[in-house]
């Protein structure tokens, strides 16, 4: 089997760091430079030539400037003659351009697969996409995982009697059901409305939530307004504690400042498939670590084994 090369961008070089350790592998080094005119280099120094290369790197902000120096590794490994290239992206930015819903713009999750194709990947490993049919816009195959095994471990070990799983909208209601059923709990939605970008409207919950415990689940969590929303209705239904919890915790804008002020909620779990800085971290926030999974399928891809079982499926 040849060997295995793991090399990081600067989006999120600690969970890369996280990933080589569980695998005992050293992460290898790229030099990212910039010029006067503002155009990006990458060097690979490290040997590639007939490995397996894996290249890490979240599409965090600032996103553009992360694309820009993942498509130039992937250029990089290409030219390097690299076996195999598989794009690490834990978290894919992108995937909320899923689709023209208005007229004369671009479906850009689309855009950036082809761009990521075009680049030199061969494969894609990516987590948690915000849309499940931007996984058919990439050409090559793509292992797409949860972290919902993840979260719902934090959760076992508490009493969850009078609890329910709530969705912030119908769309997201179909992994609140899976992390439900690991959870062995029932399962409620919120029927959204988006208004603006950080402003929605809950017209009404579908479920029984009165006098229960509650974990909000989402996938990410950007500005927050759509959490404050949700929380505020659940709150006029007289529920219990309130857990709020997601795969990729953006915390863009004053969603900090407005998850610190809401006295009622118990905790906030989410996972570092993003870099959350210190100052995002409020002292009720919880942070897992999902560099194990990748590094499992990271090690499954290698060996060709199955990565199938390391999701959380329908059933």
């Amino acid at each position: 089997m040849r060997e295995i090369g793991i090399f990081s961008g600067t989006a999120h070089q600690d969970l890369a760091h996280e990933v080589c350790d569980t695998l005992g592998l050293p992460l290898l080094r790229a030099q990212v430079n910039r010029f006067s005119n503002d155009c990006l280099q990458v060097q690979l120094q490290a040997n590639c030539r007939e490995q397996d290369v894996f290249l890490i790197q979240p599409l965090v902000p600032s996103v553009q400037e992360h694309l820009m120096e993942l498509l130039l590794m992937l250029d990089a490994a290409r030219g390097a003659s690299a076996a195999r290239i598989t794009a690490v992206i834990p978290h894919y930015a992108y995937a909320r351009s899923d689709k023209k819903d208005m007229p004369r713009i671009s479906i850009g999750g689309r855009l950036v697969a082809d761009l990521l194709v075009t680049a030199g990947a061969n494969r894609v490993l990516t987590m948690a996409l915000h849309a499940p049919q931007v996984h058919g816009f990439f050409s090559v195959p793509v292992d797409h995982l949860n972290a919902l095994n993840v979260i719902a471990d934090h959760f076992k070990s508490r009493d969850l009697t009078n609890t329910i799983v709530v969705s912030p909208d119908l769309g997201n209601a179909k992994s609140a059901t899976q992390f439900a059923r690991v959870l062995n709990l029932p399962v409620a939605a919120g029927s959204k409305r988006r208004l603006a970008d950080d402003k929605v409207v809950i017209d009404a919950i579908v479920g029984d939530v009165h006098g229960k415990n509650v974990i909000v689940l989402d996938d990410e969590i950007a500005t927050g307004g759509s959490i404050l929303e949700l929380m505020n209705s659940l709150r006029k239904l007289d529920v219990g504690r309130i857990s709020l919890a997601c795969t990729h915790g953006l915390f863009t804008g004053k969603a900090i400042e407005r998850l610190g002020s809401y006295a009622d909620l118990d905790e906030i779990v989410t996972t570092n498939t993003v870099p959350i800085p210190e100052h995002k971290r409020l002292p009720n926030m919880h942070v897992l670590s999902i560099a194990p999974l990748l590094a499992e399928a990271i090690h499954r891809i290698h060996e060709g084994e199955s990565v199938s079982s390391l999701f959380v499926n329908s059933f």
